[in-house]
């Protein structure tokens, strides 16, 4: 592609073709298949810090979901379901029955998802910085969840994608506002962020990321579409204490009902853990896996 590939020791880069829609896979290592699933306003380079430790015991495979990073650009399935599907079809282009999954911000909810649907095709999972879909509906939540104001923004038809075009700033304030610190970043790494979500068709991408969920999928979740004692793959669920943009209340109540789920905090984090501490995300998800066994 016309885009240059951020470069990481160990990374080599492949494409898919799933269902007509172009797909890039960053991987590395050998062993069994792990899958880490990238949020929002990044893509696969989010997970480098946490790729070679990974890379020395499993065949690590970060792919960018659909509109974003180096995968072709789409005007529709942004809806998380079909987000899912996507990561079943690579499964099955690349061969890979079952996989333990990685996933951070939106990606820890289409694992989420992935766990609940498809049981048989997730071996285990570590979703990071994000509330599992089956929210407690309680007053103080309710006024918790005023944190996702920025998702009203980013839906609104035109502004949200302007905003992101015409703004350079943009990322770079989201990211400090719901980090615990900026010292994780360069101002390189910023730029790999940034500059992609700037494009139209990449701005346009995080608009309908955020209007479907808020227009077709938030009232069913709500309503329990998703229920915690359908979880029948252990998962393990890290936060941020000091997450600025998933509050911790919204986390720490989703184990009841969820036998299966384990919710841990880490202490002087935020919203991107991956990133502000990659060795404690290595070592517990190296950590949870070994548990698991096979």
């Amino acid at each position: 592609m016309a885009r240059q590939l951020p470069q990481l020791k160990g990374v080599k880069h492949r494409f898919e073709v799933l269902d007509g829609m172009r797909t890039h896979v960053a991987m590395a290592g050998e062993g069994e298949p792990l899958l880490l699933l990238h949020g929002w306003p990044q893509h696969w380079y989010m997970w480098r810090s946490v790729i070679p430790p990974l890379a020395e015991r499993y065949r690590v495979l970060a792919p960018d979901m659909r509109g974003f990073g180096w995968t072709d650009i789409a005007w529709k399935g942004f809806e998380k379901e079909n987000l899912a599907d996507d990561v079943l079809r690579l499964l099955d282009a690349m061969e890979l029955d079952r996989v333990r999954i990685v996933g951070h911000d939106w990606g820890g909810w289409v694992g989420f998802l992935l766990a609940l649907r498809r049981p048989d095709r997730v071996r285990g999972l570590v979703a990071l910085n994000i509330p599992p879909p089956w929210p407690r509906v309680t007053p103080r939540n309710m006024l918790a969840a005023r944190s996702f104001w920025y998702q009203l923004v980013l839906a609104t038809p035109f502004l949200g994608q302007k905003l992101l075009e015409k703004d350079p700033t943009l990322v770079r304030r989201l990211i400090k506002r719901w980090a615990a610190g900026g010292g994780a970043w360069t101002k390189k790494d910023i730029a790999i962020f940034s500059r992609e979500l700037r494009a139209p068709t990449r701005a346009r991408a995080a608009t309908l990321l955020y209007r479907s969920f808020l227009l077709k999928e938030l009232l069913p979740v709500l309503r329990g579409r998703y229920q915690p004692s359908a979880l029948e793959v252990p998962t393990l669920l890290l936060y941020g204490g000091r997450d600025g943009a998933v509050p911790a209340r919204l986390i720490t109540g989703a184990k009841q009902g969820a036998d299966l789920l384990e919710t841990e905090k880490v202490g002087g984090a935020g919203h991107f853990l991956p990133e502000e501490k990659p060795r404690v995300v290595s070592r517990r998800v190296l950590e949870f896996f070994d548990q698991q066994g096979a």
